[in-house]
């Protein structure tokens, strides 16, 4: 049902390319790196990975961007983890590298503030978070380490595509979205 409505969504949004030789490219360059990247470690992923691969293309390539995303997110959770960095810890690093103060960010703005406050002083103690509420040197440095492994670790995904269909892809993808907007 997910998958039908999303790929129905999608196909209303980019129109005619819905049905272009270039999605179907791009579907079936997406999925080829979706069904190669490694699962270990990787529960959402390994979860999405376990479903069966949609033949018709708009719901393929839906289906293959969701398990990238998965991927991205299960390895972004593990450099989180790596880093001594909690989920409302991820939340609030989150809101202020958007500029936001935690209690605005909507992922965590219904938690009583002095759960809140308690995470920020946590982080401030341990050198990521000033007075003030940005970041330090070694939080803004640290976020940027996770941020490089996250990248890191996403990346095996996408070996199994040589540099030109990676072009090809990235391309391909820009132009979806582009006609999605």
């Amino acid at each position: 049902m997910r998958e039908r409505a999303s790929a129905a969504a999608l196909r209303q949004m980019i129109g005619e390319l819905a049905g272009s030789p270039g999605l179907v490219r791009v579907a079936d360059l997406a999925t080829r790196a979706a069904v190669s990247a490694p699962a270990e470690g990787r529960a959402l992923y390994a979860g999405q990975r376990a479903l069966d691969v949609p033949e018709e293309p708009v719901a393929r390539l839906w289906h293959a961007v969701t398990l990238l995303r998965e991927h991205r997110g299960d390895g972004h959770n593990a450099a989180l983890v790596a880093h001594g960095i909690g989920g409302t810890e991820s939340h609030v690093l989150f809101a202020i590298s958007l500029g936001m103060r935690p209690e605005e960010f909507d992922r965590i703005h219904h938690l009583p503030e002095a759960q809140l406050a308690a995470v920020v002083d946590g982080l401030s103690s341990r050198g990521l978070v000033d007075a003030a509420g940005g970041f330090t040197d070694v939080g803004r440095e640290t976020r940027e380490r996770i941020e490089a492994l996250t990248d890191e670790l996403a990346a095996p995904a996408y070996d199994v595509l040589s540099a030109d269909e990676l072009d090809e892809l990235v391309a391909g993808l820009e132009t979806i979205a582009a006609a999605g907007h």
